[in-house]
């Protein structure tokens, strides 16, 4: 075996290596050799690259007869561990006999570093068996398994035995405790552990108060957070960061700005945490504002503020804010790593660029099942269900074994064109050929393929067949495909289902009020919806939305909070006049109140996506492509003009609903009218 090649000592090293020994007995001759053997071979393994080099080290110390030297072990496992070759510890460590304190926290420590927090465990029960008596360094990362884990009960155990072993002082094991208990969700126990510290623990630690001001955040405590922010001795960024990560997960948006804005230091966890957090509630367009704020200023985002940044741009369709994100991607040789391509991928599928999607799809070198699964459901929404199968098949060519969301994409897709015959036998092969078990979400899908194509008594027998409850979502699937084929009487039922799973859930009264307008009987409309009214039940508002000059422009039904209004109705009636000029007429049964038809026209006219559509004719120049995202499932009125006025203006128009994509151009949907 020869030694590794261009691994070279400290300077020093080859210098006490080579000096004369000093005149001692024989004795201390062998003693100092060994120790510098032992220093020898701990500097090597300190300057190892990679575990081939690691294991040639190993068969020289195995022919220096050092493999039961435990100093020199201790670092072999610590080094194979940081280089995620954890089998190769485990083998170095199973080769030692009697192992000690030493090489069980090295090996505990590289387990739980590896994510292996069960074996951790093992090892830290084995130790125990054998009579090795922990220490301050073993209890640490026998506590952050335990808390990967999950384990409350045990979690408690280990905390006897460390009041036991005297060590519940020790600032490295508390920190550890008090975290545990946060991440367990046992918080009461966590705090009170923190109260309990000594002023000693916590003028020592400030991440003990860290620690202390995220369980309170985590269970709601907002008050007492601040509290004991305002108490700290000494903060450090992790401080204000977890406090701004909290205020925002408990929707205190204004606090935390106020916080953010006055913090005097802000690295790139900061704006991370705000960026994020305003994404979680809602706040889109503030979230980009800030990750442009912030490239401005000189902070480097990282994969997880892109990530965040490219969610709200997804959510809104903002696709010029995202291509400049994916510019600052390229200009910034960000890594795109897999969570980085996934966002990405997902903003233009989410953005109506599906071609874009395909072309970063393409481009990246990590794939996971969920990146496949992201490039199947855009293809599937835009309505490309032969691309969607293609890729599903692709997938599985690729060795990668389909999930249940890869299912539910492709089975999507199927529903969305009308291929019912091969939407099942896909169904069918999820428990056949994958054994997985359909979920109520695949059990929706097939409803909505087989009411979508008019089947409605196979759909009605499948609900019957299906080996769970069915839930809202599947009758809701039932009822959509009754009101669009106009059986009344299983629209009913369907209905009344809605309303005894949730009695006060808008959308099983809208649906039973549709049904009765649909019908014709008004009494029992303005019965339904005064039932609403007198239990505050309010149906969600619709509204749409779109980008023009980095900027979201929002709109409801009958808007005029608009700057440009006048400009908006006024372009709105023009297109309405000349659809009309090319046969458009107004689908006036979209519109279920006891109205006359002028009423009603007047009522389609002021639909949301509409004044979109208006501002986008008004704000952008020819040729440009319009993207519109509505919240909730376009009319058929709005998808009748929409195509008149594709061919009138020579415009390709993108709609985006709650269901998929609507491409329109020359007159014509890429839906082929069948949504």
């Amino acid at each position: 075996m020869k030694v590794i090649p261009n691994l070279k000592l400290p300077k020093k090293s080859p210098k006490i290596l080579n000096s004369p020994p000093p005149n001692k007995s024989s004795c201390s001759k062998n003693n100092n050799n060994e120790n510098l053997n032992e220093t020898h071979f701990i500097s090597l393994i300190h300057y190892c690259k990679n575990t081939h080099q690691l294991q040639q080290i190993h068969a020289q110390i195995i022919r220096q007869n050092l493999s039961s030297n435990s100093r020199i072990i201790t670092q072999l496992i610590s080094s194979a561990s940081l280089r995620k070759s954890i089998d190769y510890a485990l083998s170095v460590f199973s080769c030692f006999r009697g192992p000690n304190l030493y090489l069980f926290n090295a090996l505990i420590r590289g387990l739980k570093e590896n994510s292996c927090f069960e074996k951790s465990i093992g090892y830290f029960k084995l130790m125990l068996k054998m009579g090795v008596k922990p220490d301050r360094l073993t209890y640490p990362f026998v506590l952050k398994s335990l808390t990967a884990l999950g384990e409350k009960g045990v979690g408690g155990s280990v905390h006897c035995e460390v009041l036991k072993m005297g060590l519940e002082y020790d600032v490295f094991v508390r920190v550890c405790l008090v975290e545990m208990y946060v991440k367990v969700e046992l918080v009461d126990f966590a705090l009170q552990l923190f109260d309990e510290s000594p002023e000693r623990n916590k003028a020592e630690s400030v991440l003990l108060w860290n620690v202390a001001i995220n369980g309170c955040c985590k269970t709601g405590q907002v008050s007492k957070a601040l509290a004991l922010f305002e108490e700290m001795p000494e903060r450090n960024a992790g401080s204000w960061n977890t406090l701004l990560s909290g205020l925002l997960r408990n929707g205190e948006v204004d606090k935390a700005m106020e916080l953010f804005d006055g913090m005097v230091e802000k690295n790139v966890v900061s704006w991370t945490c705000m960026i994020h957090g305003l994404t979680l509630n809602g706040l889109h367009q503030k979230a980009l504002d800030l990750f442009f704020k912030m490239v401005e200023e000189g902070t480097k985002p990282n994969g997880l503020t892109v990530v965040s940044a490219l969610s709200a741009c997804a959510k809104t369709g903002a696709l010029e804010a995202g291509r400049k994100i994916h510019e600052n991607i390229s200009n910034n040789r960000l890594h795109l790593n897999v969570a980085v391509g996934n966002a990405l991928l997902d903003m233009y599928a989410k953005c109506g660029y599906i071609e874009s999607a395909g072309l970063v799809f393409s481009g990246l070198k990590e794939k996971d099942i969920r990146t496949w699964s992201i490039m199947i459901w855009g293809w599937a929404i835009h309505g490309h269900v032969d691309k969607a199968l293609r890729c599903f098949e692709q997938m599985r060519l690729a060795g990668i074994k389909p999930d249940g969301v890869s299912f539910l994409a492709v089975l999507t897709g199927c529903s969305h064109a009308g291929w019912v015959d091969q939407g099942l036998q896909i169904f069918d092969s999820m428990q056949r050929e994958c054994s997985i078990e359909p979920t109520m979400k695949h059990y929706a899908v097939v409803v909505d393929l087989l009411g979508r194509a008019g089947r409605l008594d196979e759909g009605f027998k499948f609900i019957e067949s299906m080996p769970l409850e069915p839930d809202y979502v599947i009758w809701g699937a039932l009822f959509s495909a009754c009101r669009a084929h106009k059986n009344i009487e299983m629209a009913k039922v369907a209905s009344q289902k809605l309303l005894q799973l949730d009695p006060k859930h808008a959308g099983g009264h809208v649906f039973l009020s549709n049904v009765y307008a649909g019908a014709g009987r008004w009494d029992d409309v303005e019965r339904v919806r005064s039932s609403m009214k007198n239990k505050n039940i309010d149906k969600d508002p619709g509204w749409s939305s779109m980008e023009v000059d980095g900027q979201l422009h929002t709109f409801v039904a009958g808007d005029n909070a608009h700057t440009r209004k006048q400009e908006i109705y006024s372009k709105l009636e023009e297109i309405i006049m000349g659809a009309k000029q090319h046969g458009y007429m107004p689908e006036t049964e979209w519109v279920l109140h006891n109205i006359d038809e002028e009423e009603k026209e007047g009522a389609l006219g002021s639909h949301s996506e509409k004044l979109a559509l208006a501002f986008g004719l008004i704000s952008t120049g020819p040729g440009e492509i319009i993207m519109i995202v509505k919240n909730l499932r376009v009319c058929g009125d709005c998808h009748s003009l929409m195509k008149y006025v594709s061919k009138i203006s020579q415009r390709v128009i993108v709609l985006r609903d709650i269901k998929r994509f609507h491409h329109f151009k020359d007159g014509v949907c890429s839906c082929k009218d069948y949504w």
